[in-house]
């Protein structure tokens, strides 16, 4: 296919009609004629400026005239336009064609740092327009073709070859589409182009995926050299099975297992999934609801067996003789938070033989020099003898991945090489044979495009619009001054005054005397921390709102983040996470600076529009429009409601020991798991929770990560959670906190319970004594009749239960009851493990 990249043509004669203006639009006219379009400017005036579409463009031609040098010596202003020109643009790109078109000045009035990036120097009038068109249109042509990675140049010659195809998918490139109305608009909408290239695994061109053979396998090894790994597996499906891909090949039942807490949900039903006993590092936490770093402390083999003895689980192993199976950390957290990966490689070589960094969130890092060792695998680094080192990431979440693009990429240890026959075994298990190409493309295009210096310069864009929007936001807070309020951008107290500034500023220090650097180390409020271990991308920032400080005590007037960003949604402006107090953006390599700039601006208004408490119907109609009862409040007036609930519940600090509450485990969660499977589970009303297993994974939105994994025990602060998220949903609508795990149940008049699915009574013997047990659900009141009337639907979170309504057990006594009933005519099938059966 034709794409659209002009020639690029700078000259301050294009337009003129003296001898210069008519040879250069002469040589314009002759490439056109063969094929390409042509971009003519005629100013100098900005050269850095035209750097920048060097993406858009195919070669460059820049022209200099006789009378534009004034001397020898290589300080002539137009020597120092083409060297700004050409660096700038070799910043990005080093290999699109850049020519000099001159008159009669040669190679020797060019300094040799400007002729060594060039690829031509073309003099009027010596040969014709037709020939030099010929020239540069073919060096053109060269460099699209050299940019297109392995898969990608295949997928374009497929789409261009024509071919009738009589396998699927069943649309037929297409064509099925053009045979309905509503066929026809979807068409449109994603074009040609992109539905010819929806093909199946039948094409042998373009390579099997289950293989990693062909143009696919070709660009899979072209990745794993971009990203520094000896082996890239592309993923169709998300990092989420990119986790379960690295679980099943390294983990089996019954396996120890090392992993952070504070891991996304993918890793708790990878555990689920390989039968494995999880031993967890327990992170920081601050109170603003930010989920800190592990504690280097954790990570020390001593603490790790000391959590192996503890974990009743493993009563009567020697925690001594476990030799962990993998280590998972979250890399980087939701927030931004780092390890340096060198220092625990240092620590766990040997002890665990496979060391995992979910690095959903930090495809980046790898690219620029700023990020130093506090990433996976980084070129010129000792890989560790003993251990393999698994990197798993979402190239859909900061790179120019489409939506699901991952991979796992591998570094073998010195000792230790990773078996591709065995891994892709784990591989077939969880991907499709039927992947979508596009996404394939996504991942070949997106490594093309990090690969130096192009992808070190998009990751320094994203830095120093991070920094920039950090340094406006101070801007705006010294300009209302100190008796005014402003939101704070989240992070260390010094910033420098322009630029990327040193990744020194970003480490994370501990609150500790014998701290080795100097500087304000109580930003964070994740307490004492060792030096050097942690540090915080800049490009995650988590804006803080007024009302709560880092001691977790409630400012007398204060503004939800939930408000903050509902008004921002309404006036087209969607960030990433929401918090109690903060919200959640970044700052990707598709940042723009109106995106951030039209934020700044959106918070303005906001604080104008609560200064003025203007009516929610005015500014959020759309919200009114489901939730009537704040139709007349004020914007002031809502926020103080949200915020007073807020802080007489005291939620910032009962999350905050919630999260960081010791947590039982019962069985292990495969066991768990499996009562659903059985149909062995209760579901019981959240005030009864105390001392139950649950079944199911308990995960509030925010923060999103699991409170509770099948197989631990509700203890009193999680059920005082559940307790003031019930109450928080009766007394205010639309703000509710979604908690994915609870079950909704609406009667027949319109009164809501919830409940969570525990394991069933019969099957383990209760924890907790009767009065306990009682004394619990005193910590809150219950809602009135009213109030659970107008309880808001939790979305997402809480399931409608299907009518007929699942059988409720009512007590102990009618579950034992029943189950005695039952036990005559039940034999056991298979052994006590997940798979058992009665029948």
């Amino acid at each position: 296919m034709k794409f659209r990249f002009p020639i690029v043509i700078i000259d301050e004669d294009y337009r003129s009609e003296n001898t210069s203006g008519l040879g250069i639009r002469a040589l314009a006219s002759a490439i056109e004629q063969e094929g390409f379009d042509v971009l003519g400017v005629t100013s100098y005036g900005d050269l850095t400026q035209f750097a920048q579409q060097q993406s858009r463009a195919s070669a460059f031609i820049l022209s200099i005239d006789d009378e534009e040098f004034t001397s020898d010596t290589g300080i002539d202003p137009i020597v120092l336009s083409l060297r700004s020109f050409i660096t700038e643009v070799r910043r990005k790109n080093t290999e699109v064609p850049i020519y000099v078109h001159g008159e009669t000045k040669t190679a020797r009035h060019l300094p040799n740092d400007i002729l060594r990036e060039l690829h031509g120097f073309i003099h009027m009038f010596e040969d014709t327009p037709e020939f030099v068109a010929r020239h540069i249109v073919r060096e053109a042509k060269a460099y699209l073709e050299g940019v297109q990675p392995p898969f990608f140049k295949a997928l374009l010659d497929y789409a261009e070859d024509g071919s009738y195809s009589w396998h699927c998918p069943g649309h037929g490139g297409g064509v099925a589409f053009l045979k309905s109305p509503v066929g026809q608009m979807y068409h449109q909408f994603y074009g040609e182009n992109m539905l010819r290239a929806d093909v199946c695994n039948a094409v042998e061109e373009l390579g099997q995926l289950l293989d990693h053979n062909g143009a696919i396998g070709e660009s899979e090894r072209n990745a794993a050299r971009i990203f520094n790994a000896d082996h890239c597996f592309f993923v169709t499906n998300g990092t989420s099975t990119s986790n379960k891909m690295v679980w099943h090949h390294t983990v089996a039942p019954g396996d120890v297992v090392v992993v952070d807490r504070n891991c996304h949900k993918s890793i708790l039903h990878s555990i689920i999934m390989t039968g494995a006993i999880p031993v967890f590092l327990k992170p920081t936490r601050n109170h603003f609801g930010i989920i800190g770093p592990i504690p280097k402390s954790e990570f020390e083999h001593s603490a790790i067996q000391a959590k192996i003895k503890a974990n009743p689980l493993l009563k009567g192993v020697d925690a001594k003789t476990v030799k962990p199976r993998i280590l998972t950390i979250t890399q980087s957290t939701y927030d931004g938070v780092l390890y340096n990966t060198e220092t625990i490689k240092n620590m766990l070589d040997g002890y665990v033989d496979n060391l995992h960094f979910d690095e959903a969130w930090l495809p980046h890092a790898a690219f620029h020099p700023f990020y130093g060792s506090y990433h996976a695998m980084g070129k010129k680094r000792a890989r560790p003898k003993h251990s393999v080192v698994y990197a798993t990431q979402s190239i859909h979440k900061l790179l120019a991945g489409i939506s699901q693009a991952s991979h796992v990429l591998v570094q073998d240890s010195q000792t230790v090489p990773l078996d591709r026959p065995l891994f892709n075994e784990s591989y077939l298990m969880h991907t499709s044979t039927s992947p979508q190409y596009s996404i394939i493309a996504s991942c070949d295009v997106a490594a093309a495009m990090m690969e130096p210096p192009g992808g070190t310069a998009l990751v320094e864009e994203s830095l120093l619009e991070a920094l920039d929007f950090r340094r406006a936001m101070r801007k705006v807070e010294e300009e209302f001054g100190k008796g005014d309020w402003w939101f704070k951008v989240w992070g260390p107290d010094k910033l420098a005054d322009e630029g990327v500034g040193t990744a020194e500023d970003w480490i994370i220090r501990g609150d500790t005397k014998g701290s080795k650097k100097s500087g304000n180390t109580k930003w964070h409020g994740f307490g004492p921390l060792a030096d050097g271990f942690n540090m915080l991308d800049p490009i995650k920032s988590t804006i803080v709102t007024p009302g709560l400080n880092l001691d977790g005590k409630f400012d007398k007037t204060g503004i939800p983040a939930s408000i903050v960003t509902k008004y921002l949604a309404e006036h087209g402006v969607v960030v990433e996470k929401t918090g109690l107090y903060s919200f959640f953006i970044m700052f990707t390599i598709g940042i723009t600076k109106g995106r951030w700039n039209t934020l700044l601006a959106a918070l303005q208004q906001f604080k104008d529009d609560y200064e003025k408490n203007q009516p929610m119907w005015r500014i959020l109609p759309e919200f009114c429009q489901q939730h009537k009862r704040y139709e007349r409040m004020g914007l002031r007036d809502l926020c103080q409601h949200v915020h007073q609930l807020y802080a007489k519940y005291d939620i910032a600090r009962l999350t905050t020991e919630m999260y960081l509450s010791d947590l039982t485990p019962a069985m292990k969660p495969s066991d768990a798991f499996a009562h659903i499977a059985q149909r062995r589970t209760e579901r019981v009303p959240i005030d009864e929770l105390e001392g139950r297993i649950t079944t199911s994974l308990i995960t509030p939105y925010p923060p999103g990560i699991p409170l509770l994994i099948p197989g631990e025990v509700f203890n009193k602060k999680i059920v005082d959670y559940l307790k003031f998220s019930r109450e928080f949903s009766a007394l205010s609508p639309g703000f509710e906190t979604d908690i994915h795990g609870l079950v909704e149940i609406e009667d027949v008049d319109g009164n809501v319970s919830y409940f969570a699915d525990c394991v069933a009574e019969v099957e383990v013997a209760r924890s907790k004594p009767a009065a306990k047990k009682a004394s619990a659900q005193k910590a809150l009141p219950a809602p009135t009749v009213a109030a659970k009337k107008g309880a808001a639907k939790s979305k997402g979170s809480a399931k409608k239960a299907p009518f007929p309504k699942p059988a409720i057990a009512k007590s102990t006594r009618a579950i034992k009851e029943r189950a005695d009933a039952q036990t005559d005519s039940l034999v056991q099938v298979g052994d006590t493990g997940p798979f058992a059966r009665n029948v």
